[in-house]
């Protein structure tokens, strides 16, 4: 691994395009463009308060920088640097904005939901959609890009419309089975689109195209449902992770249940690799310390542990309205061999299953709470990070843990995949620096 020197960052805003050249950054009010390979400044761009959000176009031409405190979106040309374009939401209030798949067309969301707005950068006209029932849930598009699915909510009642995106047509309209939809969700191919119910009602619905439902599955009632949804890649899995510290796996055929994986206090089964993540301090060299920051830098290394192998959990505050408990991240590898979860109540551990299998593969225990893991785009191999300076990462051959290098003190709180899998960029509070990673079969 090879690390880039640090650059200044602001509100963890700082995106990788599409096509994978250009990397954009925020600082205050200054959009920076970088090339991802040399890290030369490309555009330097001057917005008209502090960026509190940004999203590159699907072709990575055009980014959109979004103010909600001024109700405030500029969008900015690679191509033309003199080309500008503002959009002012004025009384209605700006919540959220997001380009649309063919990234022509800008999204936002006015505040109190009370409209979605179309913008076009083509033909300049404005199109209104009215009934948004949230400002950040309850909008997806197909993969494809020609299909935008969007949760209403008229009359009391939950509805779901779904539009054309290349003439945002109204295409279908129907009502939804739920109570209070939480959020929707097209699968990768774009044939079904699920629907999960608020957490107070654990139920779960498929619809097709036409508004035909397809199947339901509810696994209890009565107390806290649904926490996460997630497709695999393949669309041939459905799994949901629920508030009982249990992921349920659907398939696509029948829609039943396939799997349905605990998180249990202790893991005794001899098949499952376990690893532990144990800290040490380094010696002093020279009667130095190591850590450039000050104080001592700890070096980790994972070991294998013999089962069984208690999994630490935290006690629950039973007064807060939102319990740390359940399995609030599911995801998928890309080639959908194996599956990620993290029960809330056991924060240092990674759960990492076997889908051809159906069973544990890899428990990860971590020496600190995890606070994000990401999944290479391209192959099984994952990343992690815990609010320290080291990355963590994780494929079928191992793990490792390896110290991020600078001068000063670099937490890394998030990260996130280059396209091509080759790099990754790291960000700590102020700061963002990217790892470039050798690829031993070449």
């Amino acid at each position: 691994m090879n690390f880039s020197e640090l650059f200044k960052q602001s509100g963890q805003l700082c995106k990788l395009s599409p096509n994978g050249k250009f990397m954009a950054t925020c600082v205050q009010y200054r959009l920076i463009i970088r090339d991802v390979k040399t890290l030369q400044i490309l555009q330097l761009y001057t917005c008209l308060d502090n960026i509190q959000f940004i999203e590159w176009s699907s072709d990575s031409l055009y980014v959109l920088c979004a103010m909600f405190k001024r109700s405030l979106i500029q969008v900015w040309s690679l191509e033309k640097p003199d080309w500008t374009c503002k959009i002012d939401e004025g009384s209605a209030g700006l919540v959220a904005a997001r380009w649309s798949p063919d990234g022509r067309h800008v999204l936002s969301t006015a505040d109190f939901q009370i409209r979605i707005t179309v913008w076009s950068l083509i033909s300049k006209s404005v199109s209104y959609i009215r009934y948004p029932k949230h400002a950040y849930e309850g909008l997806d598009f197909s993969k494809d890009g020609k299909y935008m699915a969007l949760a209403e909510r008229r009359n009391c009642k939950d509805f779901v419309s779904i539009f054309a995106c290349d003439s945002w047509k109204l295409l279908k309209h129907f009502e939804a089975e739920t109570s209070d939809l939480a959020d929707l969700a097209w699968s990768p191919d774009g044939q079904v689109l699920c629907l999960w119910d608020h957490v107070v009602n654990y139920t779960l619905y498929l619809y097709s195209l036409d508004g035909r439902q397809i199947a339901s599955y509810s696994a209890y009632q009565l107390a806290l449902g649904i926490k996460s949804v997630c497709w695999s890649p393949s669309s041939q899995f459905l799994a949901i992770g629920s508030f009982d510290q249990k992921c349920r796996v659907l398939n696509h055929i029948t829609w039943k249940v396939v799997a349905e994986h605990s998180h249990p206090s202790c893991v005794d089964n001899p098949t499952v690799v376990v690893y532990r993540e144990t800290e040490v301090k380094p010696p002093q060299l020279r009667g130095e310390l190591l850590n450039p920051g000050g104080g001592f830098s700890l070096q980790s290394k994972y070991q294998v542990e013999q089962v069984p192998v208690q999994v630490p959990s935290v006690k629950l505050d039973p007064e807060k309205h939102s319990p740390k408990l359940g399995v609030g991240y599911v995801s998928f590898s890309a080639d959908s061999r194996y599956m990620a979860t993290k029960n809330d109540n056991m924060p240092n551990a990674l759960w990492i299953w076997d889908m051809p299998n159906l069973t544990l593969a890899v428990l990860l225990l971590q020496a600190q709470p995890i606070r994000v893991i990401a999944w290479d785009p391209l192959q099984s191999r994952l990343a992690m990070c815990t609010n320290n300076n080291k990355l963590y990462m994780w494929s079928p051959a191992g793990c490792v843990s390896v110290v991020i290098p600078s001068e000063t003190p670099f937490n890394a709180t998030s990260l996130s995949w280059h396209p091509d899998g080759n790099s990754l960029v790291l960000m700590s509070k102020d700061h963002m620096c990217l790892c470039f990673l050798s690829d031993p079969r070449t």
